[in-house]
């Protein structure tokens, strides 16, 4: 994705979350979806298509991704 100013993008926490330090905020913009560390809000956000998000969404619910 060309360059883009994040910084009025409203991130969110899963509902799931209990307030753990294992959690990610997403958001979207323009489409994509945009996925950072909760306990690092100014590092790295990963940019992901609608299609690709959906396969990462499907392989997470599936356990395909799980590190166990």
């Amino acid at each position: 994705m060309p360059d883009r100013d994040i910084s009025r993008v409203v991130f969110r926490k899963s509902t799931h979350s209990d307030g753990g330090e294992g959690c990610v905020e997403a958001a979207t913009l323009n489409g994509s979806r945009l996925v950072r560390d909760s306990k690092d809000t100014d590092g790295p956000t990963l940019t992901f298509t609608p299609s690709a998000w959906g396969t990462f969404v499907d392989k997470v619910k599936q356990g395909k991704l799980d590190l166990d």
